[in-house]
C-alpha cells in the first residue's frame, strides 16, 4: 500500500485513488488533493474532467502534460479550505522541482458543486491577503486601549 501523494497521510487507495477512478470528491479540498495527485501520476484526464464546463476549452492539455512530466512533485500544502453550500475555496501551495530549481505555486482556487460533483472553476495565483488597516491616533485623542487617558499619556508614551 502506497501513501497518497497529496500528503493526507492516508493510502492512495483510501484517499485520491477512488476519486481519480471516477467517484465524486466529498469536498472541494478532496478534489484539490486529487487534482494534485493526478499531476503527480500524470493522470491528466482527471484534471481535465474536473474543470467547470465554462473553462474546459481553455485547458491546454499539451502544456499540462509537459509540466507534469518535467516536474518533480515534492508536496502539496493546503493553507485554507472552506465551503458554503455548493461553493468552495481552497488556498494551497504546491512545491516542485523543475529545471533544477525548487519552485512553488501558490493559488486560491474556487470550486463549485454540480450534480454532487465538485468542479474547479478558477484560481488566483499568488493571492493577496486582506489589506492592513492602520488607524492613526492623535496625541491628544482618547487612547484606543480604553483607559480614559489621552493617547500621549497612555500607550503613546
Amino acid at each position: 500500500m502506497s501513501s497518497c501523494p497529496c500528503g493526507s497521510g492516508r493510502s492512495f487507495e483510501d484517499c485520491c485513488g477512488p476519486i481519480l477512478a471516477g467517484e465524486p470528491a466529498p469536498t472541494a479540498e478532496a478534489l484539490m488533493r486529487s487534482r494534485y495527485t493526478a499531476f503527480v501520476r500524470h493522470d491528466l484526464d482527471h484534471v481535465e474532467r474536473t474543470h467547470a464546463p465554462e473553462i474546459r476549452d481553455d485547458f491546454n492539455r499539451g502544456e499540462a502534460e509537459r509540466v507534469a512530466e518535467e516536474s518533480e512533485w515534492q508536496r502539496l500544502d493546503i493553507l485554507r479550505a472552506s465551503e458554503e453550500g455548493d461553493s468552495g475555496v481552497v488556498e494551497f501551495q504546491i512545491h516542485f522541482r523543475r529545471d533544477g530549481n525548487d519552485m512553488r505555486h501558490h493559488e486560491r482556487a474556487s470550486f463549485r458543486r454540480e450534480d454532487g460533483r465538485w468542479l474547479y472553476v478558477s484560481g488566483e495565483v499568488n493571492p493577496k491577503g486582506e489589506p492592513r488597516r492602520v488607524v492613526k491616533v492623535g496625541r491628544n485623542e482618547p487612547c484606543p486601549c480604553g483607559s480614559g487617558k489621552k493617547y500621549k499619556a497612555c500607550c503613546g508614551k
